[in-house]
């Protein structure tokens, strides 16, 4: 049985909370990925992704050069450990439709990798289809916090 180590992606780059979302999506583009950890020093945060920019921030007219990271980032994150299954993973991330989880050590307890559906189903396909059609089902957007504070 595979398990999280045997197909995450080890060298994670991360963002702080104190970093604008122009950063983050700097960050995107060079990496060519959809979503970064948010750390503050070692501990994780939150996950920013490119539609919580885009649907969180810029939807909302905030300045992607004066919006921090921390004001519109994701900060109920899924995580798993390394030694998890595959398929159990694969089942945690289709029932809360979510493509990336960050895989945090459980000792030192910080992020040493991300596991995408992606990484799944080029390195393991059984159970990608079905999570990956439960991912994809529409669910209505988080608009949590939106309006709620003006950045000039």
């Amino acid at each position: 049985m595979q398990t999280i180590q045997d197909v995450m992606t080890r060298d994670v780059q991360s963002i702080s909370p104190q970093e604008t979302i122009q950063r983050a999506a700097q960050m995107m583009d060079e990496l060519n990925v959809g979503a970064i950890p948010v750390l503050d020093g070692q501990k994780l945060v939150g996950m920013i992704t490119d539609r919580d920019i885009t649907v969180r921030a810029t939807a909302a007219g905030q300045a992607p050069d004066s919006t921090r990271v921390g004001d519109v980032m994701s900060t109920d994150v899924r995580t798993c450990s390394p030694n998890q299954t595959v398929d159990e993973v694969l089942g945690q991330m289709g029932d809360v439709q979510i493509r990336r989880v960050p895989v945090i050590d459980e000792n030192s307890q910080e992020v040493i990798g991300i596991v995408s559906m992606g990484d799944m189903a080029t390195k393991h396909s059984a159970g990608v289809d079905r999570a990956l059609e439960e991912v994809s089902s529409p669910a209505e957007p988080d608009r949590s916090g939106i309006g709620s504070e003006t950045r000039h």
